[in-house]
């Protein structure tokens, strides 16, 4: 499909009948939530990362044909993983199929960069993965779906969006095979941006600011209130560095935050420049000492 949204739309129109539910993590992503109200099924609605909660949402879908939990495998505005092997684990006993969304791991989270199912070591007890070529694989554009040969066949007969678009343009499918050619050929890439990643995370750390999540290259920058993050971000851009604040209603109110991702391309001086950065821009709000 020529957009990634759209894939995490139709996967569950078209997999899930009223006599089907669905377990979805309440901080799931806008289009995963909107591909959800559109299906037919029984929606169960869990606390996020919370297993003890899914395992009562289980226990009550136990009458539905088909119990399916979908999550984020990292959750793009906390920059945390779902823990999928406790998640794979209640899947199995409670006969459920787990349906996890990538597009912020696929190409840098896992030895080589196969994402969060390669990272937890559960490659083999995930059922259905949705995926982008628009972000680490620098398509721009494109995504995908990958499971069981017979949901793929069912999606390529039923899927709407799938049946009514146009084919992804030549150059976004040579670019994204060209990063798979990369990824496969050597783990140099993945390993560099645990690297990187930990090194802007710790130079944060040390200079007093808060950043959400646990070694993943999208770093948030926790403030607080939404006008310091807009003006911190203005700031550091008049520093030469690009930034976005993000506040409600795209996060909850009172955790407004700057999002801060890591990536290949970045030098460790451009790592230390950003961190610098912050700490100057950080001092002058008041922010850290």
């Amino acid at each position: 499909l020529t957009d990634t949204l759209t894939h995490r739309l139709c996967s569950c129109q078209v997999l899930l009948t009223p006599e089907d539910a669905v377990l979805s993590d309440e901080l799931n992503h806008a289009s995963i939530i909107d591909g959800i109200r559109l299906c037919k099924a029984q929606k169960y609605r869990y606390r996020h990362l919370d297993l003890d909660d899914l395992e009562n949402k289980l226990k009550q879908a136990q009458s539905q044909r088909l119990r399916v939990i979908v999550t984020d495998g990292v959750f793009s505005m906390d920059g945390d993983v779902a823990p999928l092997r406790g998640l794979c684990d209640l899947a199995e006993r409670y006969a459920a199929l787990v349906f996890i969304d990538e597009c912020h791991a696929t190409g840098f989270l896992g030895e080589r960069g196969r994402g969060t199912d390669e990272l937890l070591g559960v490659m083999n007890r995930v059922h259905i993965i949705n995926s982008t070529l628009g972000k680490a694989l620098g398509g721009a554009a494109g995504g995908y779906t990958v499971g069981p040969k017979p949901l793929i066949d069912l999606l390529r007969q039923r899927s709407r969006p799938y049946l009514f678009s146009n084919t992804l343009p030549p150059p976004v499918v040579g670019c994204a095979s060209k990063a798979l050619d990369l990824l496969m050929a050597s783990n140099q890439i993945a390993q560099s941006m645990a690297a990187k990643t930990k090194r802007f995370r710790s130079g944060m750390a040390q200079a007093g600011f808060t950043i959400s999540g646990a070694d993943h290259p999208i770093c948030p920058v926790m403030l607080g209130d939404a006008r310091l993050a807009s003006q911190i971000a203005e700031d550091m851009l008049k520093r030469g560095i690009y930034v976005v604040g993000f506040s409600f209603p795209v996060v909850p109110r009172g955790k407004a935050r700057i999002r801060v991702q890591i990536s290949a391309a970045h030098s460790d001086d451009d790592i230390d420049r950003c961190v610098d950065a912050f700490r100057d821009v950080g001092r002058l709000h008041g922010v850290v000492p």
